[in-house]
């Protein structure tokens, strides 16, 4: 367990006399050296001679020697590649840029080289069935026989494999195998309407498609088996539909013309395949909003996310092996690809499925408190829904696992800073991060090394 931080938010202190830039939360001086920020530092200093006495200073050169830093991340997270690159980038141009060229290795590799026994790989949480511990040594098992029965469907690296299906481990199953085959991954919410799955859908050229057969939501059942069976008609390029009983056990393929169930890819004894793949090779496609005009579909890379993701999850999110990230996400916001990033530190990842309201706006605190998570995060609005309800979680619930909360999707206000500090946790820390969908990460991430401020970001 990390040290304990110096909070600066005082006893009788109430949130309405919290102001913009008021000092609340500082990492002790034993905290900022036991963070792996601080960690790379050194490793920087040892191993390549860059010293530097203040993380702007690191951030100045990681933006000035673009080649210099992005090399010395390959050499500091050990990336395993089947051939190594010939160069770091070829030229400073955008659009363009190649980035670690002659570069052979997969996404998939990586998620699974922090495998443990000590600690689950998946933890899942939904509204509609019981509470899964999902171990490495599983995930590693269906993943491989999921892969293996995409291959016997005939799909081959650079093929698009889509998915509509929540934010449980069925859907981190299917991904992963995708990845492993260097086959596209794609994935909207089953909550979208059929216009805006097909909007996506159609323009990639979809050849499988992963669906379920509905879910619940605030108490409610919600069944898609109408919407999947317009969706199969409506993509002309779809081979094959497999299909998750998820809200009724017992369902079946119904009026599917090339369906099968998630069961019948399960249970193959073969060994997870790993295709090696270009760098630059896509992993997945993820959308624009759309609002003007057709959703853009935006590509990102096996190495370019392999890299940014330990980068952001390591580096700025302090995440090792054994924390537990849960983040409030629906398998079609780009938290959510972030949240699949937990596994290549080897920290565990923590699935929730329904209305993070309901039954109450504490039940995803409990939630948080029940699995033990060590970084929880959601959007701003969650967090200014909670302290409009008058909620205090720290009060409520078994707080003393949570390390660190995100929030994002909109700004952070001052007022949420300090319900979070005086109704959540008193020592935490609180990372405001910016991002967006086009570079798959944050623009604007937490640091282990620095304070928290009201309303600012750090």
């Amino acid at each position: 367990m990390r040290t304990k931080a110096i909070p600066f938010l005082r006893a009788e202190e109430t949130v309405a006399e919290i102001t913009e830039g008021a000092a609340l939360w500082e990492p002790s001086p034993e905290r900022r050296e036991q963070s792996q920020m601080a960690g790379y530092m050194r490793w920087l200093a040892e191993e390549q001679g860059l010293r530097f006495d203040s993380y702007e200073a690191l951030w100045q050169w990681s933006v000035t020697e673009l080649e210099a830093f992005w090399a010395s991340l390959w050499a500091y997270f050990a990336i395993r590649a089947s051939t190594p690159y010939t160069r770091v980038l070829d030229e400073r141009k955008m659009p363009g840029a190649r980035w670690f060229e002659g570069a052979k290795l997969n996404y998939a590799e990586h998620a699974f080289r922090h495998a443990s026994s000590a600690h689950p790989a998946i933890i899942a949480l939904s509204e509609i069935r019981p509470r899964q511990e999902i171990s490495w040594a599983s995930l590693r098992a269906d993943v491989a026989s999921v892969a293996a029965a995409l291959r016997d469907m005939g799909v081959k690296p650079g093929d698009r494999v889509v998915s509509c299906m929540p934010n449980i481990p069925e859907t981190m199953v299917a991904f992963l195998a995708c990845a492993s085959l260097g086959a596209v991954w794609s994935s909207c919410s089953p909550d979208m309407g059929l216009g805006a799955v097909i909007d996506r859908f159609k323009q990639i050229g979809a050849k499988v498609l992963f669906a379920v057969d509905g879910y619940g939501y605030g108490g409610r059942a919600f069944d898609r088996r109408p919407m999947i069976e317009e969706l199969e008609r409506a993509l002309p390029t779809l081979e094959r539909v497999v299909l998750l009983p998820y809200l009724d056990s017992g369902a079946g393929i119904g009026s599917l013309q090339n369906g099968c169930l998630w069961p019948s890819l399960l249970g193959r004894a073969a060994p997870l395949a790993l295709e090696q793949v270009d760098f630059q090779h896509p992993l997945w496609i993820v959308y624009s909003s759309g609002t003007s005009g057709l959703p853009k579909a935006m590509v990102h890379g096996h190495g370019g996310i392999v890299l940014e993701h330990l980068k952001l999850m390591t580096l700025h999110m302090d995440l090792r092996p054994g924390d537990r990230l849960c983040w409030m996400t629906t398998s079609g916001w780009i938290m959510w690809n972030l949240l699949a990033a937990a596994l290549l530190g080897g920290a565990t990842a923590v699935l929730f499925d329904g209305n993070p309201l309901h039954p109450d706006p504490g039940a995803l605190w409990r939630a948080v408190a029940e699995t033990r998570t060590t970084c929880f995060g959601a959007g701003a609005a969650f967090f200014n829904a909670c302290m409009k309800a008058d909620l205090e979680p720290g009060q409520a619930v078994d707080l003393s696992a949570l390390e660190q909360i995100g929030s994002t999707g909109s700004p952070l206000s001052v007022e949420n800073f300090g319900w979070i500090y005086r109704a959540v946790k008193r020592d935490v820390w609180v990372a405001a991060i910016s991002g967006g969908t086009d570079p798959a990460t944050g623009f604007v991430g937490g640091c282990p090394l620095r304070p928290v401020t009201a309303g600012e970001m750090q």
